[in-house]
């Protein structure tokens, strides 16, 4: 159950970042912190990803 939240509140703040990015000027600070930041969501979201699939895959080899 913690995991979907966890997704929720990554894909919530990958939007946020992505709507701060300005792609007129790349190279703006305010730009750099919102490319790091859905960087950030990006990986936690494929990890969320993984960490559910692995957890699927027990279960399955469990029963």
């Amino acid at each position: 159950m913690k995991n979907y939240i966890f997704l929720i509140l990554a894909t919530i703040l990958l939007v946020f970042n992505i709507s701060k990015l300005n792609l007129e000027n790349i190279y703006s600070n305010d730009s750099k912190i919102a490319l790091i930041g859905v960087l950030a969501c990006s990986c936690a979201i494929i990890l969320l990803t993984i960490l559910h699939l692995s957890k699927k895959i027990k279960d399955k080899t469990k029963s």
